[in-house]
């Protein structure tokens, strides 16, 4: 009996811990939660800003879920589509109108007027503006991404040239004075047909939209943008590009350094890996410039992530709370010494780190040019389609304005719904 007593004194202290335990567990678990979703190596590297976040703000836990970019706007789309998205998520720049377009997402404008944190006259112009779609913004840019040459500097200056051009008309006759030394098996500049980028970065340097109506039509037949046809198709046309996709390249790094070309479009990332792989010996060789315009400097590309709050948050002070934090200035310098990400904010460029870096300036100056890509959902699917038209146009299936007429009919047909909507909307 004696045992069995002991027994039972050890079963009812055991059950009583436990119930401690599980009482001291929902003590810990009374923060309020907000659900963060990011992708990629970003999505990974966040987690490391997070606890700092979590020590100043003791009433809230970060839920963090790392999405790869390949999964990331079909699960989106399916968390809408179920209610179930997250409080705060990175955003795709050109992702924002098609989650706009669906209301998903919370307008921030009496936020950012009253916080202390975002300073919009901080943010480079092109960068914001890809988070504001019919005059309300959606999103704070989290990083920024553009293109911009790579060039190598030695066999520019051997063709006669003791400074990168700054023009079309410049480019034209550094790329044809490179090629005549450089003979039939070396070229000018690398434009792979399988990427989109340079073609559309030269396009946006043009005062024409590539959309018009609010994006009911292509805009394809534009002066504009048959010049820049004009130009793109005269770099193949003269042989100094290569008529090859990025694939067919065993190393564009590599090939890059042995002279094979002396322009390459690209972005930021590109910076570290040509540091990588070049010889030291030859890393003087080697420099970025901001792109050439038909004028002067041109605009480029204004991509990268951005931050939002979907408009089914539970938690939206607290969500914004944390979207204030990895927006302000000290949040993106700590960001960008982990990830090498370029910042969005022109203050935070001030640290010695970037503006001591001769390769990072020329990005800096593009930033101030950056102008966002058309804000309608359909824009990728465009894209993609401008991509396979002037591969044909490059390969001489069809000429510039048969590229151009195409283009429109292309993107007409695919913008077919969005005229439909946009139509039966102002019907009421």
């Amino acid at each position: 009996m004696a045992g069995q007593a002991a027994r039972c004194f050890r079963l009812a202290l055991l059950a009583l811990l436990v119930f401690s335990l599980a009482g001291c567990a929902r003590k810990t678990d009374s923060r309020e939660v907000v659900r963060f979703w990011a992708m990629g190596f970003e999505g990974e590297i966040v987690a490391q800003l997070i606890p700092e976040f979590e020590r100043t703000h003791p009433g809230i836990r970060i839920q963090l879920q790392q999405l790869p970019w390949t999964a990331a706007h079909e699960k989106l789309l399916t968390a809408f589509a179920g209610d179930a998205t997250p409080d705060i998520c990175q955003l795709g720049n050109t992702w924002i109108p098609e989650f706009a377009a669906l209301n998903a997402l919370e307008p921030l404008d009496s936020r950012i007027a009253g916080s202390k944190a975002i300073d919009v006259a901080d943010f480079f112009p092109g960068i914001w503006d890809t988070n504001v779609i019919d005059g309300t913004v959606y999103g704070v840019p989290w990083y920024v991404d553009t293109r911009l040459p790579y060039y190598r500097r030695d066999l520019l200056k051997a063709a006669g040239f003791d400074k990168p051009p700054a023009d079309w008309a410049e480019w034209r006759k550094a790329m044809a004075a490179i090629k005549a030394q450089a003979g039939p098996t070396k070229y000018s500049i690398l434009l792979p047909l399988n990427e989109f980028e340079p073609m559309l970065a030269l396009a946006l340097q043009q005062e024409e939209e590539l959309l018009r109506e609010g994006g009911r039509f292509g805009n394809f037949r534009s002066e504009g943008f048959r010049r820049t046809l004009t130009f793109y198709k005269e770099m193949f046309d003269q042989q100094w590009a290569p008529p090859v996709t990025n694939i067919q390249i065993s190393n564009v790094w590599d090939e890059f350094d042995k002279g094979f070309y002396s322009f390459y479009i690209s972005g930021p990332w590109n910076i570290a890996e040509f540091k990588k792989r070049i010889p030291a010996a030859r890393q003087d060789e080697w420099m970025t410039m901001p792109l050439p315009g038909p004028n002067g400097p041109g605009a480029s590309i204004a991509g990268g992530s951005s931050l939002v709050l979907f408009r089914s948050s539970t938690q939206k002070p607290a969500a914004w709370a944390f979207l204030e934090y990895l927006s302000s200035a000290q949040t993106q310098e700590k960001f960008q010494a982990l990830t090498g990400d370029l910042p969005p904010r022109r203050s935070v460029w001030n640290v010695p780190r970037l503006a001591k870096d001769p390769y990072a300036l020329a990005f800096r100056d593009q930033l101030e040019r950056a102008k966002p890509t058309p804000k309608v959902p359909e824009w990728e699917r465009i894209a993609t389609e401008m991509r396979l038209v002037t591969e044909q146009m490059v390969n001489g299936q069809i000429n510039v304005e048969e590229a151009a007429t195409e283009l429109d009919r292309r993107a007409d047909k695919i913008l077919e719904k969005r005229r439909w909507m946009l139509d039966k909307a102002v019907a009421k």
